[in-house]
């Protein structure tokens, strides 16, 4: 198993966060982990990604526990998508890949032949070797997520984490970096990506995650866990979901007052 998590919980201070969070999720899926803010889809990443490491349960990464790994060994199974990068100055599309090969290297080493072609080989995996000199801080946003999705894969993690891959895009970018996301995972990887919307959770993941107050409150193909019941428990809205040959959708209801 890629990624098993049993009775994760996690507090900071006095406040819970997390709760007896248990799921199971192999190579070559990707779930969507929905929830409202604050129900703790951040802190769940941060605790597989080894930066909290005050939890009691488990978390398994091919079998090892996260907290007892070494940092260049917890880098070598999961990698983190940020919604955007900070851009280091004049540095190139090839330049910023291939800080995702730092890991690679000793201290004071510099990236070399090696490093370089992995990065290029990122860059093709994402479509985007065309990009390879230009600069990163002059891109846009869509271009952008996919050149840290590239710097992710050059990384060789097998699980990418990504919070809120949508953010800041425009509705073109969003469905191309999601399609991208899907042929990831059909090449093996495990993606899990934090989502407010349920939408997007029906569209783009194979297994849906709920979190509400740092508990699971569902956990399953979404076509199966995501009702009416469970997005007002999530969100204390009302809505209904339409069934279409497109697939599933989720409607805003408003009950008209007269």
């Amino acid at each position: 198993m890629l990624l098993s998590i049993q009775k994760l919980s996690c507090s900071y201070g006095a406040n819970p966060v997390l709760r007896e969070v248990s799921f199971d999720a192999e190579g070559g899926r990707t779930v969507a982990v929905l929830g409202a803010n604050g129900a703790g889809k951040t802190t769940l990443f941060r605790c597989i990604l080894g930066l909290v490491k005050g939890y009691e349960g488990s978390i398994l990464l091919e079998g090892a526990e996260a907290r007892t790994l070494p940092p260049r060994r917890l880098s070598e199974l999961a990698a983190y998508i940020p919604q955007s990068g900070a851009a280091l100055p004049g540095y190139s599309v090839l330049s910023m890949v291939e800080t995702g090969t730092a890991r690679q290297l000793s201290l004071f080493s510099s990236p070399g032949a090696a490093q370089r072609k992995a990065a290029w080989a990122a860059l093709e995996q994402v479509g985007m070797e065309g990009f390879a000199a230009r600069r990163f801080d002059r891109l846009s946003g869509g271009e952008q997520q996919m050149v840290l999705i590239a710097r992710a894969l050059a990384q060789r993690s097998r699980i990418l984490l990504m919070d809120e891959p949508s953010a800041h895009l425009d509705f073109g970018n969003n469905l191309r970096v999601l399609e991208r996301l899907r042929r990831l995972a059909g090449e093996g990887y495990l993606i899990l990506f934090s989502t407010h919307d349920p939408q997007m959770a029906l569209q783009h993941a194979q297994a849906v995650l709920a979190l509400c107050d740092g508990t699971v409150a569902a956990y399953g193909p979404p076509e199966e866990v995501l009702d009416v019941a469970l997005l007002r428990r999530l969100y204390g809205v009302e809505v209904r979901l339409l069934d279409t040959d497109a697939g599933r959708f989720v409607i805003p209801w408003r009950e008209e007052r007269t």
